[in-house]
């Protein structure tokens, strides 16, 4: 990956109302520890979704952190994201490309598959994510990856992130084997100490 590569926390919000996730998210983007960050609520109506994010942008711009939309290029577009996570295997990455313009941070979930990173590649993608690697609540899936995912898409040309259940303590073989980011959701959010935790995955890329 060139040195201007991206490398560090991808925090993914969970399910929270307007005031907790302002809140939550606020202090974590204050630590310096958060690389990107993805909204997400997969309960929440379109109205609320729309509210969330409008509200999350200006404190990402203030930040320096890219905050890109999971799922749902619709607002993504409207709020002027910096990009889209693509979840939905069924929508073409090149059409979210043209939808989203050259510039925006698009990224798509490939499992435990290098050959579905390869693709996502070829249509466009900005970066690829791999997992489950550990059990999840927020990401059930009954795929999972391991370190040796990142041996195999090492001249990918993107970031490529680790996701599913990781925390600071089981993380480090996925850096190690050249993970570029690291996402979680539970793993900080429901952490005695979300700060002091976003800190300690940012550590495993010193």
């Amino acid at each position: 990956m060139p040195s201007s590569a991206p490398r560090g926390l991808y925090l993914i919000t969970p399910d929270l109302d307007d005031t907790t996730l302002l809140t939550r998210v606020q202090s974590l983007l204050d630590s310096g520890a958060v690389t990107w960050l993805q909204y997400r609520n997969k309960t929440a109506d379109t109205a609320q979704r729309q509210r969330q994010a409008n509200t999350l942008l200006p404190l990402c711009q203030a930040a320096g952190v890219p905050l890109i939309i999971n799922d749902d290029p619709d607002l993504a577009r409207a709020i002027g994201a910096a990009g889209l996570h693509r979840e939905d295997l069924d929508t073409p990455l090149a059409d979210l490309r043209d939808a989203l313009g050259p510039q925006a941070v698009l990224g798509a979930s490939c499992y435990d598959q290098p050959e579905l990173a390869e693709a996502a590649v070829r249509e466009g993608a900005s970066y690829v994510s791999f997992g489950a690697f550990f059990a999840s609540r927020s990401k059930p899936t009954t795929h999972r990856a391991t370190p040796a995912v990142f041996a195999a898409t090492r001249d990918m040309g993107v970031p490529r992130v680790a996701i599913g259940g990781l925390t600071p303590d089981n993380a480090g073989p996925a850096v190690a084997a050249g993970a570029d980011l690291v996402a979680a959701i539970g793993g900080v959010f429901n952490a005695p100490d979300p700060v002091a935790t976003a800190r300690a995955f940012q550590a495993l890329f010193a």
